[in-house]
């Protein structure tokens, strides 16, 4: 281990927390979520641990509360330039990450975010730029310490950096892509209360036992992310490089460590006494170890337990009892459970597991119970083996098995834009996807045949349907209403008593839940995924999974009262309750075309993985006998599965039924095959783009106000211009009527376009016109255009229409009825953009209009810039 000592160092600490920002919603659409007053404390508490740890000088501390960019900047570079020992740069606010999660950018006090374009998080430093200008630093250790939302982002920038990463730590305070709690502003926020607490005991620790020490107290506190996971920090850097930063005070002598917990991470431990206090009895102190062993694994058995409330009765004096036994306390150096030889428990063989997103929490439920239970101890009481759950998107997962083994063994076999262990994660041992199709899907077309080989089970262990989750007020009476009948008929259904309703779906690229109900949406084949798709759009990009589309549904209650949602039936028993809304109540039915979902235990082998084969083949065949024995039929029957052999697919825990859940409905569908989902899938992404999209410019004289600037009519269609790339296909219309035309003027012909010669034309044709528009004919004309083009195809279409409404006395009667008619039939959607304010109201042309035709209406009120950026990239490939 090359652990770095920075002590008689020139080492210099950089600390900067942003606690108030300039630019905020709801006040500022563009601004960041809020203050965060927590962030002071963290200053203030941080600062005075670093002074009285001996690490730094007099001047060796620059703290820096709420800095503009140009602020940050000037100091991040001062203190790189300075240090040369060790540059310790920690930062605390808002974090933000573009929609691909390639980049962490750290918000400063004026930062704002501008969706789409160049400038997407104008006012924040990104990570890529922070670490370049670490990476010129003399010093010999720099570590950086980052606590805001996304943070766990920052270990794939750092992957990124190759040769220059060496020397750079990383301390972030939690996963990728996760949203954290900031605290209630009267302490320190959650992950740097944990920090300085463990700073501030008086011992020596390097930065490695820290981040351990900080995992192991925020899973003791059972801190969760707002996705309602565990909240887990991260730790990114070169293997066996560690660096020392807290040092032994003087008259507080370093804690006793204890016997290790069996995860890797230190048991707890005691601080001693001063020069004039007693020093704890060596039984006290392997007590207190003890005791911090005990609560972890406590916890997770609790955790466990807490699953099957109501059907077991489990006192807390039971639990005590149990936790106990599991923990197998070692006092005075024996251990109350084992051979009483007073050996240690040495760490356990660590499993690495991969499964479905939406699996994620049930399957770390179910580890966290495996790992407390007797078929995870030996007979010394120590631990056998520990799991790391992680998830990634099923079709990332499906493309990293399938093309890029060799590169996820390692990373430099493949190209810079490929590398499954920053994308997907370490190589697991064990894949549980969620439908057993998935190892047929992963092998299909499989490259590297020599670098990965599946044992799948023949069997899956647990079934979950797929539900339109309908709110009962508009859900089918009769069973016959509710089960078996296609999806199509559902929806029917839905829409006959409910005009207005609307049915939504997670992202199929990320879950296989949403994928089998794409298929489905697509009829199995026999319906134009482009119009199914129509069917199922959202506002913005689809929610990743299911259950983070139920937990935002209640956002709008308008919206939720009339939303049916396509989600594992599991879900409606123990995925909605991750905020604290109260929520439309909703009926499961059952379609009897969507294939249900079937976890399958798969173990996965690499090739050269076979320097510890036989251990780590026995300890994944002891926790696929217990995952598909009853240890793990508990744990997915208190998360609401069904059996996955039983006729009928009976409840796993038939005891306690999620609400709106039928207990046996029948029939229940089959499983998926492989050749349905790529085929889904592929129509999926068809429909998505190349787009096409037609762009109408309201180019009447009363326009002239509305003209100039970001926020006027040219400026807003330049804006979304970035959002379409050469392989889309667009064109301009100047909407303007003079006496014998035709109500429009071709201003940028419809083809493929660099967006540079796109602007410069518009540049030098878009012009206000002394005529009135007439946006009936304009109308008409585009949607007979765009019905003639892509009929052979299935990539998406998006008519705009940019106006102030001047003339839409011309909307009005058989004119309106007319538009109206042709959208429906034609059904591209149209995307009404108004510059006016209250233009989108219900029962306005401009609403109606973007209703008939499934687009969307924007108008001033909203931000119909920003507005129409995410729906052009919903259908564009983005520039170039």
């Amino acid at each position: 281990m090359d652990r770095f000592d920075p002590r008689g160092r020139v080492n210099r600490a950089l600390l900067v927390g942003v606690s108030e920002y300039d630019h905020k919603k709801p006040a500022e659409p563009d601004g960041v979520p809020g203050d965060l007053p927590a962030v002071r404390h963290n200053l203030e508490r941080l600062e005075d641990v670093l002074r009285r740890g001996g690490l730094f000088g007099e001047d060796g501390i620059t703290v820096r509360s709420s800095p503009s960019l140009d602020e940050f900047s000037e100091e991040l570079r001062t203190a790189a330039h300075r240090a040369e020992g060790l540059l310790l740069c920690y930062f605390a606010g808002h974090g933000a990450v573009p929609s691909a999660g390639n980049e962490l950018f750290l918000q400063m006090r004026n930062a704002r975010v501008v969706a789409g374009g160049q400038a997407v998080f104008p006012g924040a430093e990104a990570f890529t730029g922070m670490l370049t200008v670490l990476a010129g630093s003399p010093a010999e250790r720099i570590v950086v310490i980052l606590d805001c939302c996304y943070a766990g982002n920052a270990a794939k920038v750092w992957h990124d950096f190759t040769d220059r990463r060496q020397g750079i730590l990383l301390l972030m305070s939690v996963q990728a892509n996760r949203l954290i709690d900031s605290g209630d502003g009267e302490r320190e926020t959650p992950f740097t209360e944990e920090l300085v607490r463990l700073l501030d005991s008086g011992g020596e620790s390097s930065l490695l036992d820290l981040f351990k020490q900080v995992r192991g107290a925020m899973a003791r506190a059972h801190r969760a992310t707002t996705l309602g996971d565990p909240w887990e920090p991260q730790f990114a850097g070169e293997p066996d490089t560690d660096v020392l930063l807290g040092v032994a005070r003087e008259g507080e002598p370093a804690p006793s460590p204890g016997p290790t917990d069996g995860s890797g991470g230190s048991g707890g431990s005691v601080p001693g006494g001063g020069p004039e206090g007693p020093r704890p009895h060596p039984l006290s102190r392997a007590l207190t170890a003890g005791l911090a062993r005990l609560r972890g694994r406590a916890g997770a058995a609790v955790r466990w337990f807490g699953g099957l409330r109501g059907r077991v009765r489990v006192t807390v004096g039971a639990l005590l009892v149990l936790a106990l036994a599991l923990a197998g306390l070692e006092l005075g150096g024996h251990a109350l459970i084992g051979s009483g030889d007073g050996r240690s428990c040495a760490p356990p063989l660590e499993l690495r597991l991969l499964t479905d997103p939406e699996l994620e929490p049930t399957v770390r439920a179910a580890a966290d119970a495996y790992l407390v239970s007797d078929a995870n101890t030996t007979g010394h009481g120590c631990r056998r083996t520990g799991i790391t759950v992680y998830s990634a998107g099923a079709s990332s997962v499906i493309t990293a098995l399938r093309r890029q083994a060799d590169a996820w063994q390692d990373p430099l076999r493949g190209d810079t834009d490929t590398n499954p262990q920053r994308d997907v994660g370490p190589q697991p041992d064990v894949w549980i996807p969620a439908s057993g199709a998935d190892v047929a899907r992963a092998v299909t077309g499989q490259t590297d045949l020599r670098s990965v080989v599946f044992e799948p089970d023949p069997e899956p262990f647990a079934y979950s349907p797929v539900v339109l989750a309908v709110p009962q007020d508009l859900a089918g009476d009769g069973l016959d209403e509710r089960v078996g009948l296609p999806l199509s008929r559902l929806t029917a259904d839905l829409s006959r008593r409910d005009r207005n309703a609307r049915v939504l779906r997670p992202d199929p690229e990320l879950t296989d839940s949403a994928l089998l109900a794409t298929i489905g949406l697509y009829g199995g084949g026999t319906a134009a995924p482009r119009n199914a798709e129509q069917g199922v759009r959202s506002t913005g990009p689809p929610p990743p999974t299911a259950a983070e589309l139920l937990c935002a549904l209640p956002a709008d209650r308008a919206a939720d009262r009339r939303t049916a949602a396509l989600v594992p039936e599991f879900l409606l028993r123990s995925g909605v309750d991750c905020a604290r809304r109260t929520r439309v109540r909703r009926t499961a039915e059952y379609p009897g075309d969507v294939p249900a979902l079937t976890p399958t235990f798969v173990r996965v082998r690499w090739e050269d993985g076979d320097r510890d084969a036989e251990a780590r083949d026995d300890a994944a065949k002891r926790f696929r006998a217990w995952l598909t024995g009853e240890g793990g039929r508990a744990a997915f029957g208190a998360a609401g599965f069904r059996h996955a052999t039983r006729p009928g697919h009976p409840l796993l825990d038939d005891q306690h039924v999620g609400a709106g859940v039928l207990r046996l409905p029948s029939p229940l569908p089959g499983r998926a095959e492989q050749a349905a989902m790529e085929t889904a899938l592929e129509g999926y992404r068809n429909s998505r783009g190349p787009g096409r999209v037609l762009y109408l410019l309201d180019s009447s004289g009363s326009m002239h106000g509305k003209w100039p600037g970001p926020s006027g009519g040219p400026g807003i269609l330049r804006q979304s211009l970035s959002e379409l790339g050469p392989r889309d296909e667009y064109g301009v219309w100047a909407v303007y009527d003079t006496a014998g035309d035709r109500g429009y003027e071709a201003l940028l012909p419809f083809e493929h376009h660099r967006r540079a010669e796109a602007e410069r034309v518009l540049d030098a044709g878009a012009r206000v016109r002394d005529a009135e528009a007439d946006p009936h004919a304009a109308l008409l004309a585009a949607l007979e255009y765009m019905d003639r083009r892509g009929t052979d195809d299935e990539r998406p279409r998006l008519i705009v229409y940019i106006t102030d409404d001047e003339d839409n006395n011309r909307l009005t009667g058989g004119n309106l009825e007319e538009v109206l008619a042709r959208a429906g039939r034609v059904k591209v959607p149209v995307v009404m953009v108004s510059l006016v304010s209250g233009s989108c109201d219900r029962g306005r042309a401009d609403a109606r209009i973007a209703e008939a035709s499934g687009g969307r209406c924007l108008d001033a009120g909203y931000d119909p810039g920003r507005g129409l950026r995410e729906e052009i990239a919903r259908v564009g490939t983005e520039e170039e």
